[in-house]
């Protein structure tokens, strides 16, 4: 059964300041504001972290670039399974303590990273970072679609999803710190161990977060009722159509931030040829307009409803992507087009949560966000490692605006395929 459509919300307060509406929500709501944008500030951060240390991970061991990407892809395809087995897991036995699992276990595998002895090692700690890494959003992101009003949904998720640049900036700040004090050959180890730091916040969520209210009475009827629902209800009309077309949507936002991101402090550095304290400058340009856009995304999504917002940011994605990576500029010019360049590119993930949480119903929410959100995620997670083998046969700046540029297409017509939400109000 799906969720009812009915738009019967109030109308937004007469107050338009940006962060105005966080006053209307109450003390669980907040509760679960706070520990769903840190549990993914600190997740973007341990993600983050490896995209400062592959020039080192290249001087110090001798790998290609092709591997670099491969080590990155790995992640990300491990985050795709570990997101799907997440969503499945929060159906069944809630989204708090599936949240609290996922944190623990990233910041754990963050640390270990720090530990390798060699490529295979590396590899393995980067998978399994990657399993918790996915495990958080699907949990985290169902959890407070649920809890939030809908009237305040799509702005709520993209302050979550601005969490990301918070924790993004916070990895360039520990990588300019780190790197100026220890060798390039130790460096890159010390920078993996701050990724411990997440754990820390479990605390906070198994104190003050409780179990969406939608999620406690669907439970309730369905045990009431012998319904045991299946994960491969997703799979079956008239999920299916969601399912494919949220799976097409999430890859090319994904496959398109990934692509750029992952490879953007080594295009900066190898390319650009920016010392690492130079090239964190224009990071933290990028970062501020990645957490303005995540920001911002929330308020268009909540305002032109969700598929106008996507296209808008996809298309303006596109166009700044092939403009900073394909067009030579001097380096006072990149470091303004940095802003649209993070603006763009992270506001095509604001609406995404709310979207998926309003697609699907309660009784599958979870196992449906988690795959749909992780399909994209999995298959987006090969574009760092295209690029990567891309740039051994061209410029890395031109490989990484080819991959990018499609990815965004694909995002801006899916999400055209799936009917518009905006308002939705979930029901048990």
């Amino acid at each position: 059964m799906h969720d009812s459509a009915t738009a019967t919300t109030p109308s937004d307060s007469s107050d338009h300041r940006i962060f105005s509406w966080i006053s209307d929500l109450g003390p669980q709501e907040r509760s679960v504001f706070t520990a769903c944008v840190g549990g993914w500030a600190l997740d973007g951060m341990d993600v983050q972290l490896y995209s400062f240390v592959i020039p080192a991970l290249i001087a110090t061991w001798g790998i290609t670039r092709a591997e670099a990407g491969v080590l990155g892809t790995a992640a990300l395809l491990f985050s795709s399974l570990g997101g799907w087995l997440a969503g499945y897991l929060a159906d069944r036995y809630g989204r708090v303590r599936v949240l609290q699992v996922s944190i623990l276990w990233f910041a754990a595998f963050s640390f270990l990273s720090g530990l390798a002895q060699n490529y295979q090692q590396l590899m393995i700690a980067r998978a399994m970072l990657g399993l918790g890494f996915g495990g958080e959003w699907a949990a985290g992101s169902v959890l407070l679609g649920e809890v939030i009003q809908a009237r305040h949904r799509g702005k709520a998720l993209g302050v979550m999803q601005a969490g990301w640049a918070v924790g993004w900036g916070a990895a360039a700040l520990f990588n300019a710190l780190i790197f100026s004090m220890l060798p390039a050959a130790s460096a890159w180890r010390a920078l993996f161990m701050v990724g411990i730091l997440p754990a820390f916040l479990v605390f906070f969520v198994r104190r003050y977060v409780h179990e969406p209210e939608v999620y406690t009475q669907s439970k309730a009827k369905l045990a009431a009722a012998g319904d045991h629902p299946s994960a491969l209800e997703i799979f079956k009309p008239p999920l299916l159509k969601v399912t494919i077309f949220g799976g097409l949507m999430g890859t090319g936002a994904q496959g398109g931030y990934f692509a750029v991101t992952t490879w953007l402090p080594t295009f900066l550095r190898t390319e650009r040829h920016l010392s690492v304290l130079d090239s964190t400058g224009y990071l933290f340009v990028l970062i501020a307009g990645s957490f303005c856009g995540y920001v911002s995304g929330g308020i268009v999504a909540d305002r032109l409803g969700r598929r106008l917002a996507f296209l808008i940011f996809a298309i303006g994605a596109a166009i700044v992507v092939f403009t900073y990576t394909m067009i030579p500029f001097g380096d006072s010019a990149m470091l303004f087009l940095g802003f649209p360049l993070g603006f763009f590119a992270a506001g095509v993930f604001s609406g995404m949560g709310a979207f998926y949480t309003e697609n699907f119903p309660t009784r599958v929410r979870g196992v449906g966000q988690g795959f749909a959100y992780n399909l994209g995620r999995a298959l987006g997670a090969l574009f760092p490692a295209m690029v990567g083998l891309l740039s051994a046969r061209m410029p890395l700046g031109e490989a990484i605006g080819i991959f990018a540029i499609s990815a965004y297409g694909t995002m801006a017509i899916s999400a055209f395929l799936l009917p518009e939400t905006k308002g939705k109000v979930l029901s048990a």
